[in-house]
């Protein structure tokens, strides 16, 4: 399939997903994972109607998304990788959505950066469900104090929760945990599922879903 027959199959698949669960049409928004991608290669997206995207890397993102931006209006842009306190000013100035606020450093690096700034892009803390010791995010159990610092100590407005599953193990629980947790934190945004298990997030709450190859094809 061409990308916009692969970017409208996962449109279709959405929408099935929210009338099974029962979600009103439209609830769940798509971010299509453009990393390693290049500015041609996601343009065909753009021209598609796809507004949202996702990158893991900031560095990556400066070498296309300015261009990108700059063609088009209404393009908004997620960080979904883990983000280095270094590039926490570049982050700031380039991305429209953060999902990856993962340990308190990072929380007062992006505070100090939004003020200087006078930027407010929203905010995501990152989950590691799985408490996998090689992959970002916050211990379950700390979720929510993590939350109650950045929102009362640092000032920050977190509107959700994000989480990657173990690749091995079946997703649906990590996926009612974190909506436990939203609940417990008071947030309504819950960025979760990606290419091989989206239908099954929309069904446990997803407000947004990360699709990659299934649109894009396999890097």
């Amino acid at each position: 399939m061409e990308l916009e027959e692969r970017l409208n199959d996962v449109r279709s698949r959405i929408s099935a997903a929210e009338q099974q669960g029962k979600r009103p049409d439209g609830s769940v928004q798509l971010v299509a994972v453009s990393k390693t991608f290049d500015a041609d290669a996601i343009r065909p997206a753009i021209q598609a109607g796809q507004r949202i995207f996702g990158e893991n890397r900031v560095q990556e993102s400066q070498g296309k998304w300015p261009e990108l931006k700059s063609e088009t209006s209404g393009i908004e842009l997620h960080l979904i990788g883990p983000l280095q306190s270094n590039k926490a000013a570049e982050a700031v100035a380039l991305f429209d959505v953060i999902e990856t606020i993962d340990r308190e450093k990072i929380a007062l690096v992006l505070a100090d950066e939004m003020k200087r700034q006078a930027k407010t892009p929203r905010l995501y803390v990152q989950v590691n469900t799985g408490l996998e010791p090689q992959k970002a995010g916050i211990a379950p159990d700390d979720t929510v104090a993590f939350v109650a610092l950045c929102r009362d100590e640092l000032g920050l407005a977190i509107e959700g929760l994000m989480c990657i599953p173990p690749a091995d193990e079946n997703p649906g629980p990590h996926f009612a945990l974190l909506a436990r947790l939203a609940k417990a934190c008071g947030v309504e945004k819950l960025s979760m599922g990606m290419s091989g298990d989206y239908e099954t997030a929309i069904a446990f709450g997803a407000t947004s879903v990360r699709v990659g190859s299934a649109i894009f094809g396999a890097r």
